[in-house]
């Protein structure tokens, strides 16, 4: 360390001494990365699941050491590294077998105590041994989450480098600029690749880099294929032959993205079918015959049904999409605006301007408001019968209020025991549950993603059309224009566009309040690209700003071929897209109709069926009475109480909302790839209008059903 730091001494002094006679500041090529920073980016950028994960594997070593056998270990270090986790093979282990252990044992002591049901103590032991199978596949799943993040970015990557490499033939500058511009996790990749030089794990930045690139080998051979043709650009005596190199470089990236794209494409109608039997025709068409089940099985309580629903198969539809998301190949991918701009995080709020006065508002306060209010109305069943004095309404035009009723066991635990609620008014009331959740839910992310989707909206629109300005731009330097001037012919001949304003607003930062170039563009208060957070229209300038520097010509090509790029990954998303259009169409119908409209027909029903099949048990129970009849009582022990529609409901409304959830984000994961910003904004837009029309066929069909339900038993014989 001691040799590097005389190094950066007589760098930096003949720094100063070209500064003097230059009288130009020499930049440097790249901020220095150290120890600290990259161990602060990471620990700001590694998602906060990282860090819990971290903590309990590395407590579970320390009170139940195991240790995987030496193949296994190996396959746990290369997931481990890919993460950049602060864990060990054995404290992945050690969790893999202890947390689920925990589970076992204390879920089967509650069950026990609580329910002294066995079918909840066999739920938690077959939890438990499904858990240590999927606990010892987690570090591989968070190694194939973080490898789909990062080849989301790749493209980008490519394009930053290549874009870098075309005027500056400099390695470690274009790799730092890369990082600088892409998102995490690539960004933090890219940043490991310096900082192990820095440290000196590594003699170079091409021997850091190549071992990082070895860990792609099996995922994205492209990938690799592109840097070792920049890598090669670097020993080329020839220009024109260092140039081709570099362009062949994302040439190489976009062909074999384009072709993975298409296998996966064409691989991805079988799994998404299998997943949309799996996950919503079959529970909800299931859903029909438990009425049955539950009037004729009196063990079958509602909790049991609950715990299948609405926890055991949404977790099942979550992993099975993961899985398949984690097979989808590179992509070009969005990111959050407001991780490269972190002046935008305040458009996640509720924003109310009075005046001078700007007033800031967390949209979960509001979400959690609104969820606690229809909750409360939604659970009036339960808790008016705990109110002293409150009496049951009379029933009006046949149908009860709640209906609360002595239950018609036989026996059982249930002989003599007050059950319900059974009426119409409290299955009306149930929606409100479902309300509660699938409202807050989307109100919460559509708030704090609309703001942002707009910005993100506008400057895409503004990227679409800025490869032909920077083709314009080009042009007036190539013709001998200084930078200054050609910026207010381009916003002149584009205006009334996104490109015309953004160079408009150039131009007058120059021509008004006499700014240079650079701070026109970048100034904190009224820079251009303050207006317009994107980092490829960030990128750009700042490849004009390095190139300008060299001469108008040298600037004019890297302007042109910016624009190259820009056009070429448009063209290759355009065609990606293309080919998930039929899935993605599929997915989107499934959201916004099929899902909520089975749920709804399917609660309508089970009301329907619920009531005959009580009202039937209560006058074959009546009649028995009366009649004294002993034949009559062994019919009667046919029939149960049932499941209240109350309970019904809640538990399918429940299960809709966790169902539009996970398909929300397969959809957009399998569109869009690793996008946060736009999945949360499908998930507020798709919750909402789903759980909407599910309440609303779910409340129509019900009133329908019970409708006919009371016809039907007012047209029986009397008892």
């Amino acid at each position: 360390m001691e040799g590097d730091q005389d190094l950066r001494k007589i760098l930096s002094k003949y720094r100063e001494k070209l500064n003097e006679e230059l009288n130009t500041p020499i930049e440097e090529t790249r901020k220095e990365i150290t120890s600290t920073e990259y161990i602060e980016f990471k620990k700001d950028f590694l998602p906060s699941e990282f860090s819990l994960y971290e903590k309990l594997c590395n407590l579970s070593e320390k009170v139940l050491k195991i240790k995987p056998d030496e193949k296994a270990a190996n396959l746990i270090k290369e997931s481990i590294d890919i993460c950049h986790l602060n864990v060990t093979p054995t404290g992945t282990e050690s969790f893999a077998i202890l947390i689920p252990l925990i589970i076992i044992i204390f879920g089967s002591l509650l069950s026990f105590l609580a329910f002294k049901s066995f079918f909840f103590i066999g739920y938690f032991v077959l939890v438990g041994l499904i858990l240590m199978v999927m606990f010892r596949k987690l570090p591989e799943f968070l190694a194939n989450n973080w490898r789909l993040k990062a080849s989301n970015q790749m493209v980008q990557c490519i394009f930053y480098i290549v874009t870098f490499m075309r005027h500056t033939s400099n390695l470690e500058g274009a790799i730092a600029f890369a990082a600088e511009h892409i998102a995490p996790p690539l960004s933090l990749d890219m940043k490991k690749v310096l900082w192990d030089v820095e440290t000196e794990k590594y003699e170079s930045v091409k021997e850091s880099l190549d071992i990082y690139l070895e860990t792609w080998r099996k995922w994205n051979i492209e990938f690799i294929e592109s840097f070792h043709l920049i890598e090669s650009s670097l020993y080329e005596p020839s220009e024109d032959r260092r140039l081709s190199l570099v362009d062949r470089a994302l040439d190489v990236m976009l062909e074999g993205t384009y072709e993975k794209m298409l296998h996966y494409a064409h691989n991805l109608q079988s799994p998404i079918q299998t997943l949309h039997m799996l996950g919503v025709i079959m529970p909800l068409l299931g859903l029909v015959i438990l009425p049955l089940i539950v009037s004729f099985m009196g063990g079958i309580k509602w909790y049991t049904i609950a715990l299948i629903y609405n926890i055991t198969l949404p977790i099942t539809v979550y992993y099975m999409g993961k899985i398949i998301l984690s097979k989808r190949p590179t992509g070009y991918g969005e990111t959050d605006i407001s991780q490269a701009n972190p002046e935008l995080m305040k458009y996640k709020n509720i924003i109310i301007r009075i005046g001078s006065l700007e007033l800031r508002i967390n949209p979960i306060f509001l979400s959690i408001s609104i969820g606690i209010i229809f909750l409360i109305i939604g659970l009036l069943p339960v808790i008016l019968p705990l109110v002293p004095g409150f009496v049951d309404p009379a029933p009006i035009g046949g149908f009860h209020f709640l209906d609360y009723h002595t239950s018609i066991a036989t026996e059982g635990e249930l002989v003599g025991k007050t059950v319900g609620p059974f009426g119409l008014g409290a299955a009306i009331l149930s929606f409100f549950v479902t309300l509660a959740f699938g409202l807050s839910i989307g109100i919460y992310y559509n708030l704090k993603s609309k703001n942002l989707i707009d910005i993100r909206e506008n400057t895409k629109k503004l990227e679409n059309e800025f490869a032909s300005a920077l083709f314009q731009l080009g042009n007036r330097l190539g013709d001998g224009l200084p930078a200054e001037i050609a910026f207010g012919r381009v916003a002149e001949i584009m205006r009334d566009t996104a490109s015309g304003n953004f160079f408009n607003i150039v131009s007058m930062n120059i021509s008004k309040l006499g700014m240079s170039v650079k701070e026109a563009i970048f100034n904190n208060k009224s820079g251009a690209i303050l207006y317009f957070p994107s980092n490829i229209i960030q990128s750009s300038m700042k490849v004009l700003l390095q190139s300008i520097k060299k001469g108008p010509v040298v600037a004019a090509q890297a302007l042109v071929n910016v624009s190259r790029y820009i056009k070429e990954i448009h063209r290759v998303n355009e065609r990606l897209k293309d080919l998930l259009a039929d899935v993605i169409s599929s997915m989107k119908s499934q959201l916004s109709f099929i899902a909520p409209a089975i749920a709804g027909v399917v609660v309508g029903i089970t009301s329907m069926v619920t009531t005959i099949l009580g009202t039937l048990g209560i006058q074959m129970r009546n009649m028995q009475a009366e009649s004294g009849a002993g034949g009559a009582g062994n019919i009667v022990g046919m029939f149960g109480d049932g499941m209240p529609t109350y309970y019904f409901q809640i538990i399918v409304g429940i299960y809709v909302v966790e169902i539009i959830y996970i398909l929300t984000i397969l959809a957009n994961g399998i569109e869009n790839g690793s996008d946060t910003l736009n999945e949360q904004y499908l998930i507020g837009q798709n919750m909402l209008k789903s759980t909407l029309l599910y309440v609303f066929i779910a409340f129509i069909v019900t009133l329908l059903f019970n409708f006919v339900a009371g016809t039907i038993m007012t047209n029986l014989p009397a008892a």
